[in-house]
């Protein structure tokens, strides 16, 4: 059970990164899934090396998660994903006489 109630946090914590990052609907479930997991690696990685303490933390199995530095760092992971992978403009057509 905590297991899925913790896919359910990072769901939700991928999708507002997905959100606030402008990919809103690109990513499927399970991709936001792994967005949130990751996103809460780079979160309480900016967090530490920046000093800055956690102030929005859930208890998730007697596990803290850092709720606000995971929404930041997925965030930055989904528009470093869509500067990667961004698809190249067609070209323009030539212009009318």
């Amino acid at each position: 059970m905590d297991i899925l109630l913790a896919a359910f946090v990072a769901l939700i914590v991928g999708s507002l990164g997905s959100r606030l990052a402008g990919q809103h609907g690109r990513y499927g479930c399970l991709a936001s899934i792994v967005i949130g997991l990751v996103g809460a690696l780079i979160g309480r990685f900016v967090s530490e090396q920046t000093g800055v303490r956690d102030f929005w933390v859930i208890d998730l199995d007697g596990r803290p998660f850092p709720v606000f530095w995971s929404i930041l760092g997925a965030a930055v992971l989904v528009a470093v994903l869509a500067l990667v992978t961004r698809k190249p403009r067609p070209p323009a057509p030539p212009p009318s006489a």
